[in-house]
C-alpha cells in the first residue's frame, strides 16, 4: 500500500521578516534587535554612552538585512512564485517594531498594520494559508536598551498589547500563530533568540558579557508566561485560532557516541535543554530536572501560583520547529550550537555533508526519530515548519541553476516525513525554510542560499534583485501537486 500524505496537508515554505522584507526604516518602523547584528552568533553593534545601550550602526558595514531582498515592495511578485509552485501556506513573521516601533507605545502604527493587511490578502487570494511567526528575531530595540528586554517583567504587557492588535487586527485570516521563533535557543543567542539585554552591566566592552543563570531563566519564566497568554487569548478571540511554540528541535536527534552511560545520560542532559521549553509550553509544568539544576546553581525564578495556573492551563495547540541535522556526543568532546542546531562529532554512518563551506550532516532519519519523539512524549499535531539546505550557488552560462543537491535532500527527508506519518504521528504540513533567497539569519549574508527562486544580490550587497526559478523549482511543485505522491526526481 503506497505512502500517503493527509489530504489536507500545508504544503509550503517559510521566511522571517528580518531576513527578507527590507525596508528596515520605512512607514514609521525604527530599528529591531537584528537591525544591528550582522548573523546572529555575532555581537550588535551597541555601545555604552556612560548610562545606557545605544545603537552603534558602523558607516559602510553590510548589513544586507537592511534591504534584505525588497520583498516589502516585491511581495506581489515573490508570492506568485510560490503560488506557481502550489503553495498551500506560506510562512512569515509579523516584523513588531512595524506594529509597535519602539514596543511600549500605547497606541498602533496603522501603516505597519496595513502592510500586513495587504500581504495576508495577497496569500489568501492565491490560495495560501497565512502561518505567521509573532516574534522571529524582530523585538524592537528599544525594549532592550530602556528595559533590557524579557529580563524586566513589564515585557509581558507590552507583548500582550502588541498580540491584542495582531489577532484582533486579523482575525478570519491567519488561523495558525506562532508566539517566539525557536525561543529555546535563548542560552546560547539570548540578544536575538530570547530578546535580552544586561542594562546595569559590569563589561560594558561587550554585551551580555555578565548574564546569569539567574537571569536567563528568570526572562525564559517571563516567555512562558506570555506564551501561554497568548494561547488564552487567542482562543478568546477566535475560537479557530491555532496558537503554537515554534522551538529550533535538530537538538533532539543527538546520539550518543558510544554506549558508556556516561555518553548517554550526556545526551538525556543535552536533549533535556530543550524538554525544558516543551514540557512548559505543551505539558504545563516545570519538570523536576530544571528544579535540580536550580537548587545545584542556587537559581530563584520569581513566579506565581496565577502565572503557574496560567502556564498549566493555557498550553500549545500545536508543535512548530525546524530540523536541519543531527549530531554525536562524546562526554570528552565539545558541542557546540548554531541556528542549525548542535554540532559535536561527525556520525561515520551518515552518508554525505552538505557542499564546502558549510558541511552540514545530512540525517533524513533524524526528521523522523525527532518526530517520533515528539509524538511519544507530547501527543500533539506537529507542524514543520523549517527544514531546508543553503548552498553556495551561481547562474551558469546557460542562465540555469542546477540544485541536484536540494532536490535529494528533500526528498529523503520527505520520504521519512511519510514514514512518520505512519509511524502515527499528526503532521499538519511541511514548510520548506527559504523557498526564495533571503540573508541568512545566521551568517547575515546571502551566499548561503536555500531558495527554490534565486535573487540576484550578492555579499558585497550589489546586483539587480532580478528574481530566477532554480531547477528544483518545478520539482517542488510537482510534489506538491501530487500531495507528495509523486518524490521522485532526476538528477
Amino acid at each position: 500500500m503506497a505512502k500517503r500524505f493527509p489530504e489536507n496537508f500545508l504544503w509550503g515554505g517559510a521566511v522571517a521578516a528580518n531576513q527578507i522584507e527590507g525596508a528596515y526604516l520605512e512607514d514609521g518602523k525604527k530599528l529591531n534587535v537584528t537591525d544591528v547584528l550582522v548573523g546572529i552568533m555575532n555581537q550588535p553593534d551597541l555601545k555604552w554612552n556612560g548610562s545606557k545601550w545605544e545603537p552603534a550602526l558602523v558607516p559602510n558595514k553590510k548589513y544586507l538585512s537592511h534591504e534584505a531582498i525588497d520583498f516589502y515592495h516585491r511581495y506581489h511578485e515573490d508570492l506568485e512564485y510560490m503560488h506557481q509552485m502550489g503553495f498551500k501556506a506560506f510562512r512569515t513573521s509579523i516584523s513588531w517594531g512595524r506594529i509597535f516601533p519602539n514596543g511600549d507605545e500605547a497606541e498602533p502604527n496603522e501603516a505597519g498594520l496595513k502592510f500586513y493587511d495587504d500581504l495576508f490578502d495577497e496569500m489568501i487570494r492565491l490560495g495560501m494559508e497565512p502561518v505567521i511567526t509573532l516574534s522571529h528575531y524582530e523585538m524592537p530595540l528599544h525594549l532592550l536598551t530602556e528595559y533590557g528586554g524579557w529580563l524586566n517583567k513589564k515585557m509581558i504587557d507590552f507583548w500582550m498589547n502588541y498580540v491584542t492588535v495582531v489577532f484582533n487586527r486579523y482575525k478570519g485570516k491567519v488561523k495558525y500563530y506562532m508566539t517566539f521563533n525557536e525561543v529555546n535557543n535563548i542560552f546560547r543567542m539570548p540578544f536575538a533568540a530570547g530578546g535580552v539585554l544586561d542594562i546595569n552591566p559590569k563589561n560594558t566592552e561587550r554585551v551580555n558579557a555578565d548574564l546569569t543563570m539567574q537571569q536567563l531563566y528568570q526572562a525564559t519564566h517571563y516567555l512562558f508566561v506570555a506564551h501561554a497568554k497568548t494561547v488564552k487569548l487567542g482562543h478568546e478571540i477566535d475560537p479557530e485560532m491555532k496558537v503554537g511554540c515554534m522551538l529550533s528541535l535538530s537538538h533532539i536527534a543527538t546520539y550518543p557516541y558510544t554506549c558508556d552511560p556516561d555518553d548517554i545520560l550526556g545526551v538525556v542532559d543535552h536533549r533535556r535543554k530543550h524538554y525544558l521549553f516543551l514540557d512548559v509550553m505543551c505539558k504545563g509544568q516545570y519538570p523536576g530536572y530544571v528544579k535540580r539544576i536550580w537548587r545545584e546553581n542556587d537559581v530563584h525564578v520569581e513566579m506565581s501560583e496565577d502565572e503557574l495556573n496560567t502556564i498549566a492551563n493555557f498550553t500549545s495547540d500545536y508543535i512548530a520547529f525546524s530540523y536541519y541535522r543531527s549530531t554525536v556526543y562524546h562526554k570528552d568532546a565539545a558541542i557546540r550550537v548554531d541556528t542549525g542546531g548542535s554540532a559535536g562529532l561527525n556520525n561515520p554512518y551518515l552518508k554525505e555533508t552538505s557542499p564546502e563551506p558549510w558541511c552540514w550532516p545530512v540525517d533524513p532519519k533524524g526528521l523522523r526519530f525527532v518526530c517520533n519523539d515528539l509524538n511519544d512524549r507530547y501527543g500533539l499535531p506537529l507542524f514543520i515548519v523549517e527544514n531546508g539546505i543553503g548552498l553556495d550557488e551561481a547562474v551558469d552560462e546557460n542562465g540555469k541553476i542546477q540544485d541536484d543537491f536540494r532536490k535529494r535532500y528533500i526528498h529523503d527527508h520527505l520520504v521519512q516525513v511519510q514514514e512518520s506519518i505512519e509511524d502515527g504521528c499528526e503532521i499538519m504540513g511541511y514548510l520548506y525554510w527559504g523557498p526564495i533567497d533571503i540573508v541568512s539569519a545566521g551568517t547575515g549574508e546571502m551566499r548561503k542560499r536555500y531558495g527554490f527562486v534565486y535573487v540576484d544580490r550578492n555579499n558585497d550587497g550589489e546586483g539587480s534583485l532580478d528574481r530566477y526559478k532554480k531547477d528544483s523549482f518545478d520539482y517542488f511543485a510537482k510534489v506538491i501537486a501530487s500531495n507528495g505522491e509523486d518524490l521522485t526526481y532526476t538528477e
